[in-house]
């Protein structure tokens, strides 16, 4: 299991965090930790632009969230599966201005005992900048390994040469600061990049899929052991896709596909009754899914302390 550090620091009388930002737990033999990289605010306009507003407004009210803005959990998750150390996507890194809530995976990482210098693989659930920004924060590149295998599918990297926006409702300057950022990922990384087709073993027990959907490219990453499992799922899903799983999102670039993959990837979690990890759903984001009607319900694991 991944030794977190949950120890009292000299001359202090509480933690160095009010809120605790990492979570581990064990999938058959594979050790599993999810991290906060912090939080970004966002329009609440985003998360369902197909939706009449009224709707919109009623959901926000019923889930005590305000009408306006609100904050966007962003979590990553490292994975250790033999002598493999696997993290799966990297945050939003510092280099963004109006952020400063988000980014902190580095020290959180480093915070739980886990050295970047041990990291041998990363997977990119997709190039969008609050997944591939971290592994551009000053001093990242210098402590990873000059080997690291960075595994990303084929269709992401060939989508980002000339992204197409024309089905997005982002803020007006989300568009060309995700295609600068994902044109410097490709450009500072490319040498250790491992594309994969359709579906790609990382590490034993540590499989990435292409889903599509969110981006061309967009995948999931299974972690399976011992009978037991868990998908990382990226972007295919957000807080309010349970109850309206066809609600589409404004950073979806194909979105009547993502209601589909969403669809398709709740359906799934119901009848493996795997557990279920998502970039944007709030911290720790662990959980499995039943079916309700139509629509899914979420049901939160019960913290092991």
């Amino acid at each position: 299991m991944f030794s977190v550090d949950t120890t009292l620091h000299p001359g202090t009388q509480r933690p160095d965090e009010l809120v605790p930002s990492r979570y581990a737990l064990r999938i058959g033999e594979i050790d599993a930790l999810v991290v906060s990289d912090g939080v970004l605010p966002l329009p609440t306009s985003t998360m369902a632009t197909n939706a009449d507003p009224a709707d919109l407004a009623n959901w926000l009210d019923h889930m005590f969230m305000p009408p306006d803005a609100f904050d966007w959990p962003l979590n990553v998750m490292v994975a250790r599966s033999g002598d493999q150390t696997i993290l799966i996507d990297a945050g939003l890194g510092s280099q963004f201005s109006g952020f400063p809530r988000a980014g902190q995976f580095p020290q959180r990482l480093e915070a739980a005992g886990i050295a970047l210098e041990s990291v041998t693989d990363v997977v990119i659930t997709h190039m969008h900048m609050d997944h591939v920004g971290g592994l551009l924060a000053d001093g990242v590149k210098q402590r990873l390994r000059p080997d690291v295998r960075i595994h990303v599918a084929a269709a992401e990297v060939e989508f980002w040469t000339s992204p197409d926006f024309s089905h997005t409702v982002m803020p007006k300057p989300v568009p060309g600061v995700l295609r600068s950022t994902a044109t410097s990922f490709y450009n500072e990384y490319r040498d250790n990049l491992r594309i994969f087709q359709d579906r790609h073993e990382v590490a034993p027990g540590v499989v990435v899929r292409l889903t599509g959907g969110h981006t061309p490219g967009h995948s999931v990453v299974d972690l399976v052991s011992g009978g037991e499992r868990l998908m990382f799922a990226g972007d295919a899903m957000f807080p309010v896709g349970f109850d309206h799983p066809d609600w589409h999102n404004g950073f979806e670039h194909d979105p009547e596909e993502s209601a589909r993959v969403r669809i398709r990837l709740f359906q799934e979690l119901v009848e493996t009754r795997g557990l279920l990890v998502a970039a944007h759903l709030p911290f720790p984001s662990i959980g499995r899914v039943a079916a309700d009607g139509d629509a899914f319900r979420w049901v939160p694991i019960i913290w092991d302390y």
